[in-house]
């Protein structure tokens, strides 16, 4: 941080003392304000160990056990990896794995950019008459399709408007730490859900917690029916609220 400030110091005095265009100075401060790249490669390698339960493409498993990662925005990933750390989120399974001496900051970091940035197809491929097996196999292991959740999706997707959107976004895939929702498994969504209410799981930084307790199962149900409904046509893109690409 201190590198940062001192950068755009610098890059302040340059402009002053050199008389440079405007263009040219807010270029200079922009470059001194930019954050460090992350090194995805670094982030690759350490996902090999996140894969055995996560999939090899973050894509999750199980139904829903295990949570989707590719496509989850980068902040998020950070957050929930620091919380199992500290323990403010229990997870018996992920707390060796986060420690310092096998995850520093740094692997955070960059395990979670390069997870973030992960694609994943949300329809079947279609295949040339010469591809083989494995091609066929590892194209149809990439496609993220969470399967369509029974309930009022109208009714759902007005309640997600109106209790959800602030903070996960209108089209679901979430806003700084809070995570993107769209394309999770339904299973697990309910399954945090059912944390939150209970306390069993802190909601982040906003107090929410009186909002899902006021909802009704069937309320909460139809949200996560609407979820399945905006699903993207398009790897990495979210469909409007009114279920239109």
């Amino acid at each position: 941080m201190l590198a940062v400030v001192a950068g755009a110091a610098r890059a302040k005095k340059v402009m002053k003392t050199n008389r440079l265009s405007p263009c040219v100075g807010a270029l200079l401060l922009s470059l001194a304000l930019a954050a460090p790249a992350q090194n995805l490669e670094r982030g690759k390698e350490i996902n090999a160990t996140c894969a055995g339960c996560h999939g090899e493409f973050g894509q999750g498993g199980k139904r829903g056990e295990y949570p989707r990662l590719a496509g989850q925005r980068m902040a998020h990933l950070v957050d929930q990896l620091r919380a199992f750390r500290k323990r403010t989120r229990i997870n018996i399974p992920m707390y060796p794995y986060t420690q310092e001496r096998e995850l520093s900051d740094a692997d955070i970091e960059d395990v979670s950019a390069y997870l973030a940035q992960v694609e994943l197809p949300t329809q079947w491929p279609e295949f040339k008459p010469g591809d083989d097996a494995l091609t066929r196999l590892t194209a149809m292991e990439k496609v993220m399709i969470i399967p369509r959740s029974p309930g009022d999706t109208e009714q759902g997707g007005k309640l997600y408007q109106k209790e959800c959107a602030a903070c996960h976004a209108k089209d679901g895939m979430g806003k700084g730490k809070f995570p993107r929702l769209v394309g999770q498994y339904t299973a697990y969504l309910k399954k945090q859900i059912d944390a939150f209410v209970k306390g069993d799981r802190p909601h982040d930084e906003v107090e929410v917690k009186g909002i899902l307790n006021e909802m009704k199962e069937q309320e909460l149900l139809d949200v996560l029916a609407y979820l399945t409904l905006i699903q993207s046509g398009p790897a990495g893109t979210a469909t409007t609220a009114g279920g239109k690409p």
